[in-house]
């Protein structure tokens, strides 16, 4: 990888997660510090894991009323950007 690119990629992904923290936070006193919706006990993983086994976003939303489209959005971008950041620490070690 291009070492001029790792800074700028590490921007990116720090600007969209700071854009994020608007719908999800980390408190150790909610679910162990897991990544929850705001103002909800729902994790990341928990939206992650009922997509995965086939809910649509529709299924989520009747079922959990609290949650609006743009936390299941939220939730799946969180995810990315953390793969993302994953990857760059990774190469950086590695290299």
């Amino acid at each position: 990888m291009n070492p001029v690119l790792i800074p700028y990629t590490c921007r990116s992904i720090i600007k969209t997660m700071n854009e994020l923290k608007a719908y999800i936070v980390m408190d150790n006193d909610i679910r162990f510090g897991k990544p929850c919706i705001k103002g909800t006990r729902i994790t990341v993983g928990d939206i992650l894991q009922w997509l995965s086994t086939g809910m649509s976003e529709q299924e989520i939303l009747e079922d959990y009323p609290e949650l609006e489209k743009t936390h299941i959005k939220a939730a799946l971008a969180f995810a990315a950007e953390r793969d993302k950041m994953t990857r760059i620490i990774v190469h950086e070690t590695v290299a």
